[in-house]
């Protein structure tokens, strides 16, 4: 196993070489989930204080899921007889607590065991798992039934979390739910070793040995990788203490965007844009990035010779740099429900073709009703009423589409 600390006055490890005096790390994977991780070569002193900051992290604040509580049919309390099974209560309750789970998002969910006319060992393999949690060791035992005769229904709830929570800390649970403590971290073990390293004759620098193992829900890498990002986060705080609060863009272009001083007084000419557009700001008295963000599209586009094509580009460049807050979604307005009898506005609008074809009925009527000159000067003789006419092909079909009957 590997030392915690090098301490004064304990024999050290031999001093190993270094090829230059920039920070590298070395990976060297034991297994699915074990990793040996060497940093080297570090400052003098930060051996030790990055590696005890990376342990305490990776044992405590890594988000993971668990079982906090269990309902078993026919069992009030967890030092009741479960029928038919082998185990008792208390040695099935901590078989679950060996259940490992990775979840895929940040619900709660609820796992179901249901055995009927089954007899011998059950798994974790028989879990009915929601779609957004995954068994990591479906092989774990779980219980033994020991009568093909006997019924079992378990429901187990899970919940994302990190660190470790008692079991007395869940309030409100209905009678026959049992609590349990849960363990989120990912994390089971961590180790690390801290041993002098040289770069060519300087010999105070630090050499960070870590071996990590997890549960499998998350490999060693990545857990000491979101571990930094952890760190990174919470230095922030102190990394910008005394600073005034970066100043945000209240309207125009930017508004709602947060801005640093370097990005605020970045000059026009860094946007790269067109001679026109460049001029056109620069005639305006615009000569920085922050002023430009706090102008509206009407006032850029009320600026002399600085037109929709030149507002475009100047747009375009300024979301490449992420200096325009991010565009919302449209809302889409929802039809109120009709009620009952009620028909769709678009079905009482007359069909496309019927409405094409309306004035081309009413000319039909108009040249129908004018009175045509019969051939010499002479006026054709009135159809009788007794008479029968025959109707044109494409008379027949505007009826048709009209409605009309051929006697009309």
């Amino acid at each position: 196993m590997l030392e915690s600390q090098v301490y004064p006055g304990v024999p050290a490890s031999p001093v190993v070489e270094q090829p230059s005096d920039e920070p590298k790390i070395e990976v060297e994977e034991m297994g699915e989930d074990c990793a040996r991780i060497v940093a080297a070569p570090l400052a003098y002193g930060f051996g030790i204080t990055l590696g005890n900051a990376l342990r305490r992290v990776l044992l405590s604040s890594l988000p993971g899921a668990a079982v906090t509580s269990v309902r078993i049919d026919g069992v009030l309390h967890e030092f009741s007889t479960i029928p038919n099974v082998k185990e008792d209560t208390i040695e099935f309750l901590l078989n679950v607590k060996e259940l490992r789970l990775r979840a895929l998002s940040d619900r709660p969910g609820t796992l179901i065991l249901d055995i009927s006319g089954r007899e011998g060992e059950i798994t974790a393999a028989d879990l009915q798992v929601p779609e957004h949690y995954e068994v990591i060791n479906p092989d774990l035992h779980l219980v033994t039934m020991d009568s093909p005769k006997g019924q079992l229904h378990v429901e187990l709830n899970v919940e994302p979390g990190q660190g470790y929570m008692p079991a007395g800390q869940v309030d409100g649970l209905p009678i026959g739910v049992i609590p349990l403590d849960a363990v989120f971290s990912p994390v089971r073990k961590v180790n690390y070793k801290v041993s002098r390293t040289r770069v060519g004759q300087e010999t105070n620098y630090d050499r960070l040995e870590m071996e990590v193992w997890t549960d499998g829900t998350i490999s060693a890498v990545d857990a000491v990788s979101r571990s930094a990002e952890i760190l990174s986060e919470q230095f922030t705080l102190f990394a910008h203490m005394g600073q005034p609060p970066l100043p945000v863009v209240e309207r125009g272009l930017g508004a709602g965007v947060v801005l640093t001083p370097e990005k605020y007084n970045m000059p026009i000419e860094d946007l790269n844009l067109s001679m026109r557009a460049y001029n056109c700001l620069r005639r305006s008295g615009l000569m920085a990035v922050g002023q430009v963000l706090e102008k509206s599209e009407e006032e850029l586009l009320s600026l002399r010779n600085f037109g929709r094509k030149s507002y475009d580009e100047l747009r375009n460049k300024l979301n490449e740099l992420g200096l325009l807050p991010a565009e919302q979604p449209e809302e889409v307005m929802e039809a109120p429900p009709l009620e009952e009898g009620e028909v769709p506005i678009l079905a009482q609008q007359p069909p496309v073709e019927e409405a094409e074809a309306a004035p081309a009925v009413e000319e039909a009527k108009v040249e129908e009703e004018a009175p045509a000159p019969a051939a010499g000067g002479r006026e054709e003789k009135k159809a009788e009423p007794g008479d029968e006419e025959e109707i044109p092909e494409w008379k027949r079909k505007l009826m048709e589409i009209t409605g009309e009957e051929a006697g009309e």
